[in-house]
């Protein structure tokens, strides 16, 4: 039986059931619906913590989808996993194929921005400050980016920027 129809929670089981209703009623090849299970299978798995479930749903919906923009999303949650398993250069490559398909995902150059901070951090506990200067450097070339495409949505990073004095405005 498919993750999808296992849900315990009543709100997935509800989207689950609407998910299933649009599929009938819109018309789509069976390859589309197959690739729409895949991902609320991976999006369920993901959510528990089912991270090489996921993984799994997430290549075979990569196999699947042919909506690029769908497509763009795939690699993009498939980082946030190894990102979560401190897979962190993997994480980076799966990210940078988000953008590929998709250059207008902030949450990726965010993402991405956090994890080359994060390296910053710890060069700087290595001793090796010129290390961190690069990867700071990257992370503020992220979060411009980011927040260029989501002005509003990260607040946090303008405020490092703009106290690392790193705002290329300034």
């Amino acid at each position: 039986m498919p993750r999808s129809q296992r849900n315990d929670n009543f709100i997935d089981k509800t989207s689950t059931i609407v998910a299933d209703i649009l599929l009938r009623v819109i018309p789509t090849t069976r390859r589309e619906k197959e690739a729409s299970t895949y991902y609320r299978d991976r999006m369920s798995a993901q959510s528990e913590g089912e991270y090489a479930e996921a993984l799994q749903n997430y290549y075979e919906a990569m196999r699947l989808e042919i909506d690029p923009y769908d497509r763009s999303y795939i690699p993009y949650n498939i980082g946030l996993i190894h990102t979560s398993n401190g897979e962190h250069t993997r994480a980076l490559e799966y990210y940078f194929q988000a953008l590929e398909r998709n250059p207008s995902l902030p949450q990726a150059f965010n993402n991405m921005a956090v994890i080359c901070h994060y390296r910053g951090e710890q060069a700087i506990q290595q001793g090796d400050f010129d290390t961190s200067e690069a990867w700071f450097d990257k992370a503020a070339d992220y979060w411009e980016q980011a927040i260029a495409l989501a002005p509003s949505n990260y607040i946090e990073a303008q405020n490092w920027l703009k106290i690392a004095g790193r705002l290329k405005d300034s």
